[in-house]
């Protein structure tokens, strides 16, 4: 792969990152690409599709914690009853969150939503419909990468915050990655602070493999979705019908994994770079890892938290936690 100075690709500012992650991720080996870049317009779209379809479970889960144990989710942050600031990482749709902050704001708890993503379109299409699903809601939307955006926004207010992250948003890491995420997060808190995390359980094997291999092929659609962006924004080409998803679950690590298969050899070219691909090879594009009830409470009190509360569903298949900074 031939080396080049990121400037001399005349990519608009807002695409050298992903550009740069692009050629450094297929120089890995094995090769990969960051989940983060699924979501462009095609990608969130197909996101909202897989959320409510029948082999997803997660969604589902989550909802009814979020439909039936409301009261006492926002019962759980508001014991301190200080002025809050609630920072949700990754909001997608609102979907289960806005039960949330229709509770908060119809008990008249003070507190400010800041909805952060990556996704300009996600927030976009959360300043236009909030308001009307929540009056009064005080709300400041921030599009960006979690940490920068966190980082610039700690700066300007010293209230009490309660960080979200719900859905799968934590199992796109790795067990190591998400304990790193944790510690960094931690930082930007003060003992008091409160998160809510949800967490994927372990559950029967077939159950976790359907979700990311349903029966409609969104899922697959979705992950070729990525090679149709970088080709779009990237000025790649990626011979799409040259690449099929394959994903798998470990239940002996709890890691589902997403690959995009090679059928053939290629060489795949981007501005300024050539990337050669062997027939067979594979690009790893997401994990989803799940973890064990024990995994949670430990990962909290190893990254300086107090495992506080935990919300799970009916089926025991999910939980959000509740941690305390200390």
């Amino acid at each position: 792969m031939t080396s080049i100075d990121a400037d001399e690709y005349r990519l608009k500012m807002e695409n050298k990152d992903f550009y740069l992650d692009v050629i450094q991720g297929l120089a890995q080996v094995p090769k990969r690409l960051s989940s983060k870049y699924f979501y462009d317009k095609k990608g969130d779209d197909l996101f909202q599709e897989i959320m409510v379809s029948p082999d997803y479970y997660l969604t589902r889960c989550e909802m009814e914690i979020f439909t039936c144990q409301t009261k006492d989710i926002a019962d759980s942050l508001t014991r301190q009853k200080l002025d809050f600031e609630l920072i949700e990482l990754g909001p997608g749709n609102c979907a289960k969150s806005v039960y949330l902050l229709q509770a908060l704001t119809a008990a008249g708890v003070s507190f400010n939503y800041i909805p952060v993503d990556i996704s300009e379109n996600i927030i976009c299409a959360l300043q236009s419909f909030l308001p009307a699903k929540v009056p009064g809601l005080r709300f400041n939307g921030l599009v960006g990468d979690y940490f920068n955006t966190l980082a610039s926004h700690c700066l300007f207010t010293e209230r009490r915050k309660v960080v979200m992250c719900l859905g799968g948003n934590i199992g796109n890491m790795t067990i190591a990655e998400s304990n790193q995420f944790f510690k960094k997060l931690r930082g930007y808190l003060q003992p008091g602070d409160q998160c809510i995390i949800g967490f994927d359980l372990v559950k029967h094997p077939a159950v976790i493999r359907r979700a990311y291999d349903d029966g409609k092929g969104l899922t697959r659609e979705f992950n070729l979705n990525l090679l149709n962006r970088i080709n779009r924004e990237l000025e790649a080409d990626f011979r799409i019908d040259q690449f099929e998803h394959y994903c798998s679950y470990d239940p002996l690590t709890g890691a589902a994994k997403s690959y995009l298969v090679c059928l053939s050899d290629m060489v795949v070219h981007l501005p300024g770079a050539e990337i050669p691909f062997e027939k067979n090879e594979c690009i790893w594009t997401e994990i989803s890892q799940k973890y064990s009830k024990n995994q949670v409470r430990q990962m909290a009190i190893d990254n300086g938290f107090i495992h506080t509360a935990e919300f799970l569903d009916s089926k025991l298949w999910f939980m959000d936690a509740i941690w305390t900074a200390v």
